[in-house]
């Protein structure tokens, strides 16, 4: 039974994704969807193709729009150490001790999500579904970001302890070869009465990750020979160095399953949080959900977007990273 049970979720989970990068916000998102109360389910299944897909708008934006960077990250360690019991968790208090500016320049992921709570309610009030499944979508990218070690750092990508990669190697990679095999039964969304409290828990769950995360791939890199730890992958005339199979599986296998808790605890706090906002918006009935038209404005600046994501003629804004866990190593 639990088998057949396995091959139909399976079914609804099937998407083509370009592959935390896109394949791991986009799997993110989509099941979230199937946490869901029946009150909700219905409306956000009938949209989980929109759902899934622009669960990486946030990352193209970053192609195009400055201000969208520091919405994925905070570099917590630009502030203090562990338990980093002096940084304040709301806003003005933050903005007080430490400046906008500063905030901006090293992150303001916690503070961000927030922000897109309050969205997501005004959505569901002015039952505007166009408003509901972007905002639900933008939201559950910044939600999968606050629970990823490595958004919480100013060592990214492993600049500062010779792990140059190391970013697209957990977020990417390891979810691309194994993710297909995690256990995404993960129970049912629940009301979240204080949102900041269990936002900044996130945060410092992940920054406290951090020493096995760099920890582990060094020694993991110093027992493995060159010739193993890297392949190549050809995809169409491109052919892309990048981590074995057999050094992530290992890599993946000293964490302990860390990725895979991770997105886990993703999908659920994404589902939560959704949830959350559509109880404190007065749980709206969604036969009563109305479709509004993009803007011209709107519709203009999606297009934008899009193109420069595309075109990729400027950098990423921020901590740039890969999007999937093929492209590769230097």
């Amino acid at each position: 039974m639990k088998k057949t049970i396995a091959f139909l979720l399976l079914l609804f989970l099937e998407t083509q994704v370009n592959a935390w990068g896109f394949w791991g916000h986009q799997r993110i998102n989509r099941i979230a969807v199937f946490l869901l109360p029946p009150e909700m389910i219905s409306f956000y299944k009938e949209n989980i193709d929109f759902i899934t897909e622009h669960a990486v708008d946030p990352d193209k934006r970053r192609y195009s729009i400055a201000e969208e960077a520091p919405r994925h990250y905070i570099d917590l360690d630009h502030y203090c150490t562990l338990p980093c019991d002096s940084m304040p968790h709301r806003w003005k208090d933050a903005v007080a001790k430490y400046s906008e500016d500063t905030l901006k320049a090293y992150g303001i992921v916690p503070w961000h999500i927030q922000t897109m709570m309050y969205r997501l309610e005004d959505a569901f009030k002015a039952k505007d579904k166009q408003k509901i499944l972007r905002t639900s979508a933008d939201i559950g990218h910044y939600i999968a970001d606050s629970n990823v070690p490595l958004h919480t750092t100013e060592n990214y990508n492993g600049a500062q302890t010779n792990q140059v990669g190391i970013h697209g190697f957990w977020e990417s990679r390891i979810p691309e070869l194994f993710g297909e095999d995690y256990d995404y039964f993960i129970g049912k969304a629940e009301f979240v009465a204080k949102p900041s409290e269990r936002i900044w828990a996130t945060i410092m769950e992940s920054h406290r990750a951090l020493d096995s995360v760099f920890g582990f791939e060094k020694q993991i890199s110093q027992s493995f020979p060159a010739d193993t730890k890297y392949a190549f992958d050809t995809r169409g005339v491109t052919t892309s160095k990048m981590y074995s199979e057999e050094y992530t599986l290992a890599y993946s296998k000293m964490m302990d399953g860390m990725v895979e808790r991770k997105m886990r605890r993703s999908i659920k706090m994404v589902a939560d949080i959704w949830f959350t906002c559509w109880v404190n918006a007065g749980s709206p009935d969604f036969k009563k959900i109305e479709t509004h038209q993009h803007t011209a404005q709107e519709q203009e600046e999606m297009e934008a977007e899009e193109k420069a994501w595309k075109e990729k003629k400027k950098a990423m804004y921020g901590h740039p990273h890969a999007e999937t866990g093929s492209e590769g190593v230097k």
